[in-house]
């Protein structure tokens, strides 16, 4: 299981280099200003930081009695990264909607817009990051990239 020094190194690079990309693609494909999206983009960063301390431990913790190990297969990773999501989406829709002066029906757009960017987002870092701090379990012979 992963320390609690590298959970925080991981949810802060994740959440930075995540900040960089989404905030001038949002302003650009939603045609809002960027300070407003950069305002969405700080305030879901923060909140997905808090979730992503949160629910990452709780996975790896439940993986951990279910399977005996933190390992997570392609089928794993999407469910982790879907479920993710949708919890995050459920607290900044009203966010968005209040913030913007949106319907609830554009904010659900919007939010749908960024779940979408981060689920493909959050695969391509997770497995990236796996790949450059692996796990000292995986290092005795299991293999980081089985289905």
């Amino acid at each position: 299981m992963r320390s609690v020094r590298d959970r925080i190194r991981h949810a802060i690079s994740f959440e930075i280099i995540g900040l960089l990309l989404v905030t001038p693609l949002g302003a650009l494909v939603f045609n809002k200003p960027i300070e407003d999206i950069g305002v969405i983009a700080v305030v879901g960063a923060t909140l997905a930081t808090l979730w992503n301390y949160v629910y990452n431990l709780s996975f790896d913790m439940l993986m951990t009695r279910w399977r005996g190990t933190t390992e997570k297969t392609i089928p794993i990773r999407v469910l982790h990264t879907v479920l993710f999501e949708a919890g995050l989406l459920v607290v900044l829709l009203p966010f968005i909607a209040t913030y913007l002066g949106i319907t609830l029906w554009a904010a659900f757009v919007m939010d749908a817009a960024f779940a979408l960017f981060y689920m493909v987002y959050a695969f391509v870092f997770n497995w990236g990051y796996d790949r450059v701090f692996p796990l000292p379990e995986w290092s005795q012979g299991e293999n980081i990239t089985q289905s």
